[in-house]
């Protein structure tokens, strides 16, 4: 898959993998000089930190200077950055006035509601998108509110509807800009398919007494549930990013123990199982952030299969660094045989709802007309997953964009419809 302006292949996985797993290591544990890398080892960088969502954290983090040009990129990605939090603090405003107006309640969601809570400095954590929660009952009235501020809906999906900014949608540069459309997503529903049964946290993440207008999360442990539910379903679907593992370190330190024992009440019958693997990876990579005793009340249940992937899984291995394409991501996930084939059957034959996303994705994200994946037809894309395990077409323009200064930049954001592959 080699082009005239990017080593082969081989060479880019390989180059992913380090990048991803150094800087993943250098936010806790920094050195004090920086790695002798090429000028393409240093480009991948950048790849590899916009889609982590991490330049900023790793910019604070290091205490080396690299070389001119990468000092550069990550100035202007923390100044892009905090131009966009601003403009994403300023549009909840609008949408707190107009929902306190039609006297309809909505819920400010992870990135936002980490903001909102002073866990994050103004600018510090990027931000694709703003996530709202509404009750189903009154979704319309919310989507007029969202369309009052100057928004209309794009797409909708099962659980969400999208909306995009009216007007010509632009991209620029490589990560944060300003200029690159700030999406709403407006969910009726809190749930993850892991990977064919839903996990459904809709009432624990809608507070009971919520008022007209934007409101925060009921306990900081529900707040929890759902960033530890979000990122399980992004391990499952190999589309992590590393800013989800800080954001549940950084709540961690948060949380007192009666905000633990909270966490772990719930009437599933399997107890918190899905939680393993995104608790766990957070320990390897930020510590003892995780008590231990709240990593071993979520084995239990836990299917044995994914215990062992998750012993074994790194950063890169469960992430959008991750460049080849799985015919079956996220099959150990499995709770029986049955799930495990139903969960095969979704991919060999995806509903009404997925083609409809993908055909949706083909037609508008940049990256998906630039490396033409999703294009193709589905029977062609299972013949490539099963012989030649093909890199995604997410990955590879974020690699090719980063290689091509001038080149539009890639969406592995969470404002696109989730599709691993």
């Amino acid at each position: 898959m080699a082009t005239p302006h990017s080593p082969p292949f081989k060479t880019v996985e390989a180059m992913l993998r380090f990048a991803t797993e150094y800087f993943a290591h250098q936010v806790t544990h920094p050195s004090d000089t920086p790695p002798a890398w090429s000028e393409t080892e240093w480009r991948i960088g950048k790849a590899v930190l916009s889609m982590q969502g991490m330049s900023v954290q790793v910019a604070d983090a290091v205490l080396w200077r690299g070389p001119e040009y990468w000092q550069d990129h990550q100035r202007q990605q923390g100044a892009q950055t905090l131009l966009r939090y601003e403009r994403i603090a300023e549009l909840l405003i609008q949408l707190d006035a107009a929902a306190r107006r039609e006297r309809v309640s909505l819920v400010a969601l992870k990135g936002a509601a980490l903001c909102r809570m002073g866990i994050y400095r103004p600018g510090e954590r990027p931000m694709g998108d703003i996530d709202l929660l509404v009750r189903a009952e009154d979704a319309t009235a919310a989507s007029k509110i969202i369309e009052s501020v100057g928004y209309s809906l794009a797409f909708e999906m099962r659980r969400h509807a999208a909306f995009e900014p009216n007007g010509e949608k632009k991209f620029v540069g490589l990560g944060e800009h300003i200029d690159n459309p700030i999406k709403i997503e407006l969910h009726t529903k809190i749930a993850e398919p892991l990977p064919i049964a839903e996990v459904d946290i809709t009432e624990i993440v809608l507070p009971r007494n919520a008022q007209p207008g934007v409101n925060d999360y009921p306990s900081i442990a529900a707040l929890m549930r759902h960033l530890l539910l979000h990122a399980a379903g992004n391990i499952r679907a190999r589309a992590l990013r590393q800013i989800q593992l800080h954001d549940i370190a950084l709540l961690a330190q948060r949380m007192s123990t009666s905000d633990w024992s909270e966490l772990l009440a719930t009437n599933e019958r399997r107890g918190l199982w899905w939680a393993l693997p995104p608790l766990a990876l957070t320990g390897r990579y930020y510590g003892d952030c995780i008590p231990a005793a709240v990593v071993a009340a979520t084995a239990p249940g836990c299917p044995r299969w994914l215990r062992r992937v998750t012993r074994r899984s790194e950063l890169t291995d469960v992430s959008w660094s991750k460049i080849r394409i799985e015919a079956f991501p996220g099959i150990e996930w499995s709770k029986s045989a049955a799930e495990l084939l139903a969960f095969a059957k979704t991919r060999l034959i995806p509903s009404r709802t997925e083609l409809t996303a993908l055909k949706y994705t083909a037609a508008t994200q940049t990256w998906a007309t630039q490396v033409p994946w999703y294009g193709q037809k589905h029977i062609t894309r299972i013949l490539r997953w099963i012989f030649s395990n093909p890199p995604r077409a997410q990955t590879m323009f974020s690699v090719q964009c980063a290689l091509q200064q001038d080149a539009p930049r890639s969406s592995t954001d969470e404002t696109a419809p989730p599709l691993p592959a």
